[in-house]
């Protein structure tokens, strides 16, 4: 359901790379819960993911979370969204505690208790003393994933979670995004090519391609 307000506002949204253009004057609302970033390869769904984190400058453009402007505050807005792109090595020389700890020290809502419960329910427990860059793409990105739902941030971005997870994983963390999905004040982006099995969206970004 729509508000007037909603979690975030996406106004006229222009981006691109040369000879690539992406966005043009696109605008779009999220609303709490999960939403859907739908669209097929080159279509722009991790680009938009790096411009919600402030990770990439819009061309033109408004952005607006909770009526924060990113503009306007951008350290501000970063502590509201958890984003990590997963193919990222900045972390490869630390242990999962260690980025887990690097989270919660941006994050204000970060939750120790439930970080320690989804270390358990994404059996990262035998992985705990080894460095990232001694872990397998799977288990990396379950790192990833256990610091996105600790974070208690307002917004997370979450780049085609199932991806390299084992069965018990994926069913983890559908069931978690199943629970996000009814939060009446946070939301969630997530990125896919369809719509994720059992779980209620509040809305889907179609990028088409």
């Amino acid at each position: 359901m729509n508000t007037p307000h909603p979690l975030l506002a996406i106004e006229h949204l222009s981006f691109g790379y040369p000879q690539r253009p992406l966005f043009q004057d696109w605008s779009a609302r999220v609303e709490p819960g999960v939403t859907l970033v739908r669209g097929g390869d080159g279509a722009g769904k991790t680009t938009l993911l790096r411009l919600l984190a402030g990770a990439l400058a819009p061309q033109r453009g408004d952005l607006r979370l909770n009526g924060l402007r990113l503009a306007d505050q951008p350290a501000t807005w970063r502590e509201q969204v958890f984003w990590v792109d997963p193919r990222a090595d900045g972390c490869d020389g630390l242990t999962p505690g260690e980025c887990l700890a690097q989270v919660a020290q941006r994050h204000r809502g970060f939750e120790p208790g439930l970080a320690a419960d989804l270390v358990e329910g994404l059996t990262l427990t035998p992985h705990m003393g080894k460095r990232l860059d001694m872990l397998s793409t799977g288990s990396r990105r379950k790192v990833w994933l256990a610091a996105a739902f600790a974070s208690g941030a307002a917004l997370t971005l979450l780049d085609d979670p199932l991806a390299a997870l084992d069965r018990p994983s994926v069913a983890f963390v559908t069931a978690l995004l199943q629970e996000a999905s009814a939060h009446p004040t946070r939301a969630w982006l997530v990125t896919g090519y369809e719509a994720l099995a059992d779980v209620a969206l509040a809305g889907t970004l179609d990028l088409g391609g």
